[in-house]
Formats: structure tokens, C-alpha cells, sequence
């Protein structure tokens, strides 16, 4: 028997995991998967949207929110398989994905290695490249920085550079949440996810082989994934279309709630119905 609501645990291989699950049965399934260092709620906007037509889930991410972080070595194989084990524990054999950032990371790397799990796919400020020498070493100096100085010092500098310039003065309430979901990951979390990130491998190769339909979307202001980076996804998904969004930095879904809804709306709409 499904449970509806918001913050629900489950056990999913030893493995405590938090969702919220809103909508009808009988319905198509969208999959939400969250950013890093962010929970579940950074989605609240879009299930609210959604959940009259379809059954909208989102899930912390192992380590995250609160879901559990395990006794595993994080990497985005692992949070791939543990979305993979999440949805035959709930025994959804088939759903869309729309993930941002990490998601992103975690999306691209389920549809690949599992494509008969997923209709569609929805890409949101994220990117197919792995890091360079240049990037994995600043990675590094963020973990030490952690350890060294703390997760507040580390929301402050992660904030800059998330949001678009204008969002510093109209989404003071959006930064407020996601500074908190941030304040709340613990040290572990974030410097093994962050090892997770330097060591994952690149998926653009891999995305000639993608084969359902795909949006990607991005904020025209995104200086963590800028458009260029999805540009080249969009180019090499078959049946992908790209928006760029106005207003919006790395955190597209919350910056510009109302236009990224929209065109997901019209995307979800094309591929059910």
C-alpha cells in the first residue's frame, strides 16, 4: 500500500531514505532529484505544480536531508543504485527524472546504465564533463576549508554563487531555505560528496546512446553550469530541446519558479499525453 505525504522514511537496502510522495495513483511518475548540498524541499515549488496530474516524488539523496548516509563510499554510482533500489521499494517500475546539479549527475548516470526504467528525462543546470585537474583541486581546498572552518563558512561562499545577481534582492526567502538545507548537511556529507563529484567520470560520450525525450534547461545566469555546458548536452541527446532561463543562476527551479514550471509543464504534457 502506497504512503502519501511529506517527510516519509523508508528502509531501502539497510538504508533510511526521506521522501515526500504527493498525487494520484494511476498516474505518470516524476522523480525529483535534488542538488548539493540540498534536500527534497528545494522542490516544493514544482510538486506543488504538479501533483494535481501526476504523482510527483522527491527524495534525499543519501547523506542529505534526512536520509541516512550509510556505511558505503559515496560516489554517483552509488546514489544512481540507490535511486534505482528507492523505486523497487516502492514499486515504480517506470518514471521520468528531472534533476538539478547532483541530480543531474545522478539522472544521467541512472538513465544510462538503466534505460528501461525511465520515460522521460528532465536536465536542470547540471553538466556531462568530468572535473579538471583545475577543478578537483579546488574541490579539494573546499574540503579543507570544511574541516577546517566550518559548514556556515561554506554556506556563505556557496550562496554567491548560486543565484543570479537580481535574486540577492528578490528571492531573499528562496536564499534563507537553501542557506538552512545547507547549515543542516553535516561535514561528512559534504566533503564526501564533494569527493564523489571529483571522482565521478564524464557522461557526455555517453549521451548518443540516450534515447527518450529530454529537456534541458538552464539559467541564462548560471555561473556554477553556465549555458554552454548545456548546450553541448542538448547536442548530443537525440531527442533533447534546450531553454534557457531568464532570471535565473544555478538554481533555475527556485530563481524563476513560474517559467521553469511552464516549460516543464508543456514538456511532461507532449511526452504523456
Amino acid at each position: 500500500m502506497r504512503e502519501a505525504g511529506t517527510d516519509i522514511k523508508i528502509i531501502v537496502n539497510n538504508l533510511t531514505v526521506c521522501y515526500n510522495d504527493e498525487g494520484q495513483d494511476g498516474v505518470p511518475v516524476i522523480i525529483f532529484i535534488h542538488g548539493f548540498p540540498f534536500n527534497k524541499f528545494m522542490w516544493d515549488k514544482q510538486v506543488k505544480a504538479f501533483k494535481e496530474n501526476y504523482r510527483v516524488i522527491a527524495y534525499d539523496v543519501r547523506g542529505h536531508g534526512d536520509s541516512d548516509a550509510g556505511t558505503d563510499k559515496f560516489s554517483i554510482d552509488l546514489f544512481a543504485k540507490d535511486l534505482i533500489n528507492f523505486m523497487d521499494e516502492l514499486k515504480i517500475d517506470k518514471a521520468m527524472l528531472c534533476g538539478l546539479s547532483m541530480g543531474g549527475y545522478i539522472a544521467l548516470n541512472a538513465v544510462y546504465n538503466y534505460p528501461d526504467r525511465f520515460d522521460a528525462l528532465i536536465l536542470c543546470d547540471t553538466n556531462c564533463i568530468a572535473d579538471t585537474s583545475e577543478v578537483k583541486e579546488k574541490r579539494i581546498k573546499t574540503i579543507e576549508s570544511i574541516k577546517k572552518n566550518g559548514v556556515e563558512k561554506f554556506a556563505e561562499e556557496s550562496i554567491k554563487n548560486l543565484f543570479a545577481p537580481e535574486s540577492f534582492s528578490t528571492k531573499k526567502e528562496e536564499i534563507a531555505a537553501v542557506r538552512k538545507m545547507i547549515v543542516n548537511t553535516s561535514k561528512k556529507s559534504l566533503c564526501e560528496t564533494l569527493r564523489a563529484f571529483y571522482e565521478r567520470k564524464e557522461t557526455c560520450s555517453k549521451l548518443i546512446d540516450f534515447n527518450i525525450p529530454t529537456l534541458v534547461i538552464v539559467g541564462k545566469e548560471d555561473k556554477v553550469t553556465p549555458v554552454a555546458t548545456a548546450q553541448l548536452i542538448q547536442e548530443n541527446i537525440k531527442e533533447s530541446i534546450l531553454y534557457v532561463l531568464e532570471y535565473a543562476g544555478h538554481l533555475s527551479n527556485l530563481e524563476n519558479s513560474v517559467e521553469f514550471n511552464n516549460q516543464l509543464e508543456e514538456f511532461v504534457s507532449a511526452v504523456y499525453y
